[in-house]
């Protein structure tokens, strides 16, 4: 008796174990039905018409802008002169600790801004539990790596009053609110 074994052998031509029929629904809803009847892509560098429209949506209207070329711009610096850079810089490449103090001195200057504008008296710990109602200053942060939801939030208080402590807060009897994380 002899058996009857399967090659192992990947075949030429592998014939696919699911074929979508004319009659599939999948196939009313594919890219290829909603794209515009144009050429097939060619190599980018062997196109010959560079520059061509070859499928447009609507109509252009309206306006045409029109610069003057740069004319008439003078940039300036911003700042005092000992503020300003002085030679090459990398962006995003700044040390945990520096990003952190700038963040830090940017929300005690908000909040300085914001005391001075509604008449407050001094910002109270975050940290600090009270029984009478106290303002706070820090900034609005997430407390996982998803999106900021009525669950997920959190006040993350200012470095002098609250030592950067974290604190939940409970948005669940609010009706509608708008925050995002960084907001102080």
């Amino acid at each position: 008796q002899t058996s009857q074994k399967r090659s192992n052998s990947t075949p030429e031509n592998p014939r696919p174990k699911r074929t979508l029929s004319s009659r599939s629904p999948y196939a009313l809803f594919s890219p290829n039905s909603f794209s515009p009847s144009v050429t097939p892509s060619q190599k980018y560098a062997a196109r010959s018409s560079r520059g061509e429209v070859v499928a447009s949506f609507g109509s252009v209207q309206g306006p045409s802008w029109s610069g003057g070329g740069g004319r008439g711009c003078t940039p300036k610096l911003f700042g005092s002169p000992e503020e300003n850079l002085t030679k090459s810089y990398k962006f995003m490449f700044q040390k945990a600790l520096d990003v952190r103090e700038v963040l830090s001195w940017r929300i005690e200057e908000l909040g300085d801004a914001l005391k001075s504008h509604h008449h407050l008296e001094d910002f109270a710990p975050a940290l600090l539990p009270a029984q009478e109602p106290v303002t706070v200053l820090g900034q609005i942060g997430c407390d996982s790596n998803g999106k900021l939801n009525a669950k997920s939030v959190v006040l993350e208080g200012d470095r002098e009053r609250s030592s950067g402590g974290h604190v939940p807060l409970d948005l669940s009897e609010l009706k509608e609110y708008s925050l995002f994380p960084g907001q102080v």
